[in-house]
């Protein structure tokens, strides 16, 4: 059997093309943040994690060019040897004392984090218990330390019972890690961290949760989950991304102190990575900045969430409950699911489609996400469009 005949069976992608209908990999030739230019037409954005609107503030641009003429274009080695900046350990402490922890370690992307932390921390005989839901980077890292001989449990989504019945089963005497999103990416549910957290002290295990869609989102000022339920002292690790809230790119994890200095030592996605790029460091303290000093774009944030999943409500779609700032639209079929995106992408609203097996069969939705930028006539248009296009297809 030939290496390749798995790429050349492969036609999904080009037969929803020849329909009109793919919806991915659409370049973006302009952003202003709430509405965005592709194809030579302006389109209001309903699907990007730019939770706060940051991307385009003028002190986060400003202050990565600013980074560029001093610095330069990239760091050139790895945080171990040449590639360590003042501007990295700027910006470590600033989250730390953000997120009232010891310490914090940067890595180059958010994806690379979980690989970095959970398989230097969970070694041969140690168990790391993960939500079935989890983020692909953190099924990446689990994957990764299983297959150094650690061992992976997963227990159902959100699912605090399902996660004692799990843990039980495990030696008592064995390391444990349990590991879940804060929010959940796809859906937007909260994880209810006062029984993980709970379930962990009683079974001796350790958290790491996942902050990428929280920080910005909820908690006090936008400090995350652990902030929600005031157990910022409780919890192990919080890991995160600079790619949404902080409007970069990049990783962080936060822990005490010791946590993480053998993060530094140990973690072959650190050691062997190149480091954050000088401008995106910039940004992510700049945008950090922002977010200390108007923590009212928090609350901006969760109000266009709140009217949008209202109005869709209303208007009839079956919509998944929250209080982030994603509002999934449950379509419940692939092939209607990129009908949709379509018709909506034409009438000027652009969202992100989930479909099978990246959701499981009957959740195939439109993943909606909102700015605090976002504006009134902004919200108005994309529950008008929704409404029209939800008609036009039956679903309302």
């Amino acid at each position: 059997m030939d290496l390749f005949r798995k790429c050349y069976d492969f036609t999904r992608a080009d037969e929803v093309k020849a329909l009109g209908l793919y919806p991915y990999f659409r370049p973006i030739e302009e952003n202003e943040g709430p509405v965005v230019q592709i194809e030579g037409r302006k389109v209001i954005m309903a699907g990007s994690n730019n939770y706060l609107g940051l991307t385009a503030h003028p002190l986060v641009k400003e202050a990565a060019i600013k980074a560029v003429e001093k610095y330069g274009t990239g760091c050139s080695g790895s945080r171990y040897l040449t590639g360590t900046l003042d501007l990295h350990i700027e910006l470590e402490e600033r989250l730390a004392k953000f997120f009232n922890k010891e310490s914090v370690l940067l890595f180059s992307t958010g994806y690379q984090t979980a690989q970095g932390i959970i398989p230097t921390l969970v070694q041969r005989g140690e168990y790391v218990i993960s939500d079935k839901d989890n983020h692909a980077c953190i099924i990446a890292g689990n994957l990764m330390a299983k297959g150094a001989t650690a061992e992976f449990v997963r227990y159902k989504h959100n699912d605090t019972e399902d996660l004692e019945r799990v843990i039980q089963k495990l030696p008592a005497d064995a390391g444990k890690l349990i590991v879940s999103d804060g929010v959940f990416s796809t859906g937007g549910e909260i994880v209810e961290l006062d029984k993980l957290n709970k379930i962990a002290k009683a079974y001796n295990a350790r958290i790491l949760i996942d902050d990428a869609h929280a920080v910005g989102v909820i908690g006090k000022g936008g400090r995350g989950t652990a902030s929600e339920f005031g157990l910022e002292d409780e919890i192990d690790l919080t890991m995160g991304t600079f790619s949404k809230t902080f409007a970069s790119l990049g990783g962080f994890v936060a822990a005490e102190a010791k946590i993480i200095n053998y993060l530094k030592h140990h973690s072959p996605a650190l050691i062997f990575s190149a480091s954050p790029t000088p401008a995106s460091v910039a940004a992510a303290l700049a945008a950090l900045t922002i977010l200390e000093a108007e923590p009212e774009r928090v609350t901006m944030l969760i109000n266009n969430a709140n009217k949008v999943r209202q109005g869709l409500k209303k208007a009839g779609f079956t919509v998944l409950d929250g209080r982030t700032g994603i509002v999934p639209v449950i379509v419940g079929n692939d092939d209607l699911a990129f009908k949709m995106w379509r018709m909506l992408y034409d009438a000027g609203v652009f969202v992100n489609v989930f479909i099978s097996p990246g959701v499981p069969p009957g959740r195939q939705m439109m993943r909606t996400s909102y700015m605090a930028t976002h504006k009134e006539e902004h919200l108005n248009a994309i529950i008008d469009i929704f409404t029209e296009t939800g008609k036009k297809l039956g679903l309302i």
